[in-house]
């Protein structure tokens, strides 16, 4: 009897085992199938570790990528160097987006598995436009950095590229040269080659912080827009100096003026005066601190880490140094709000997904929130101020109603960045965008021929949609 009753027990047991193995199997597969199918090693969808049969397209048509039977890249060479670290190369660089869509460019559901029971190929529509991509490719003219170009009000990317890059069908035979002691390091030109800028770097921002300790003034300084500052070249705060660059006086000055001659006086003052917990609270409210995920791509967060810092080193982080750090494309839609009143679209690449004549997916424009439309508003007219008084000389902007802010971070006593971030607030071009050129020197001189080139190319793709 006794042997029975443990036998009972243990086929219950092993039955309730069953069950629960059961279950989990069913739920995993109900959650996690989609994106089993784009795994590298299912031999179903897979041919030479890329997804096989399908194609992907360009906003206008053009195709860029297609896998049927082979993997081949769009017809021009500069093309597809500047979509190497979206694409990939099949190899050492993976495709995150395609990777991301898998199952819907392979016809995968629940029910029917892969290809759903038909015979078609996947399409992908990406939003970037070639002729901005292409632009901004040849623009770089090889230095290291990123170029980011979206629609704030649909958060369509027309344009992310990072440099250095090279053509997926003609990929360098080594990367790697010796040093003096004989050990192997990488090439100078091709240093990080394979890291994506645009979503996974930090840069220190340079004077372009400059429009958060703004944001924060205009709403916690009662005073601000009618308060004028006297800059001497330099300040002392917390028992050390701070200079304004090359220690130039800029004499009696508002705000406004402040940020359009980028005065580091005032914005020093500005940052001391308010502290550390506003500048931080400000850098959350604006979400660089933050990372965005889109597409199957999630980009690096900012920081401003100030627990430790001194009066000193609040007043260099409102300025934009020391403790500062952005992402390209968080810091990009965050202008974008700048220039949309306070609310600016989720960034997104991909269009749409169809397999056959099934729409898999397709994008949605999502709007997210980041200042007051009063601050926002007030903002932006001190970017617009900046670019008539100050940047117009160098760069016309395509003739748009631009804003902008430069930046030159200093990464040390030899080494400095040039940033460059700013929008259109034309109706018909409404566009944020962002420049990094690494061991740029100054920001505008720098980056603005790069944002003359790039803003036209909008123009004259956004036109020939139009």
């Amino acid at each position: 009897m006794n042997k029975l009753a443990k036998r009972a027990w243990f086929s219950m047991v092993l039955a309730a085992t069953l069950l629960v193995g059961l279950a989990v199997i069913v739920v995993r597969y109900a959650t996690d199938a989609s994106m089993w199918v784009g795994f590298r090693s299912n031999p179903s969808v897979q041919v030479g570790g890329s997804l096989s049969s399908y194609s992907v397209f360009t906003r206008e048509g053009t195709c860029v990528l297609d896998t049927d039977g082979s993997i081949s890249y769009a017809d021009d060479a500069a093309l597809r160097a500047s979509l190497l670290h979206l694409l990939g190369d099949g190899g050492n660089v993976s495709s995150y987006v395609t990777d991301e869509y898998g199952d819907d460019l392979t016809g995968f559901d629940h029910f029917n598995g892969v290809h759903g029971g038909q015979n078609a190929d996947g399409k992908m529509r990406l939003t970037i436009s070639p002729m901005v991509q292409k632009t901004a490719y040849y623009a770089m003219q090889g230095k290291k950095g990123t170029v980011g170009v979206y629609n704030y009000q649909t958060g369509e990317i027309l344009c992310m590229l990072s440099m250095p890059t090279y053509d997926p069908l003609s990929p360098p035979e080594t990367i790697y040269t010796s040093d003096e002691n004989g050990n192997q390091i990488i090439m100078d030109e091709y240093d990080s080659v394979y890291f994506n800028r645009f979503v996974w770097s930090t840069y220190i921002p340079g004077s372009t912080f400059k429009l958060v300790t703004a944001a924060a003034a205009l709403e916690r300084i009662e005073d601000i827009e009618t308060r004028t500052f006297t800059c001497e070249g330099s300040i002392y705060i917390g028992g050390r100096q701070i200079t304004c660059a090359g220690e130039k006086a800029h004499g009696e000055l508002n705000m406004e003026q402040a940020l359009t001659k980028s005065c580091n006086v005032t914005f020093a003052q500005l940052a001391d005066e308010m502290g550390k917990r506003i500048l931080t609270e400000y850098a959350d409210r604006v979400r660089i601190t933050e990372s965005i995920h889109f597409d199957g791509l999630r980009t690096s967060a900012g920081s401003l880490k100030l627990d430790a810092a001194d009066e000193h080193a609040v007043a260099w982080a409102g300025i934009g140094q020391a403790y500062d750090q952005i992402n390209p494309c968080q810091f990009m839609t965050f202008v974008g709000a700048i220039a949309n009143g306070g609310k600016s679209a989720a960034p997104y690449v991909v269009e749409s997904v169809s397999y056959g004549e099934s729409k898999q997916h397709e994008a949605k424009t999502e709007m997210q929130s980041y200042l007051s439309k009063r601050t926002a508003d007030a903002l932006a007219d001190m970017m617009c101020y900046a670019v008539d008084n100050n940047y117009i000389w160098a760069c016309n902007f395509a003739g748009l109603d631009a804003g902008g802010k430069s930046g030159t971070a200093e990464r040390d006593e030899q080494r400095q960045d040039a940033l460059f971030a700013g929008f259109s607030r034309d109706p018909e071009y409404p566009l944020a965008y962002i420049v990094v050129v690494e061991d740029g020197g100054a920001g505008s001189s720098t980056c603005l021929p790069i944002v003359q080139q790039v803003l036209n190319a909008c123009v004259a793709a956004m036109d020939a949609e139009s």
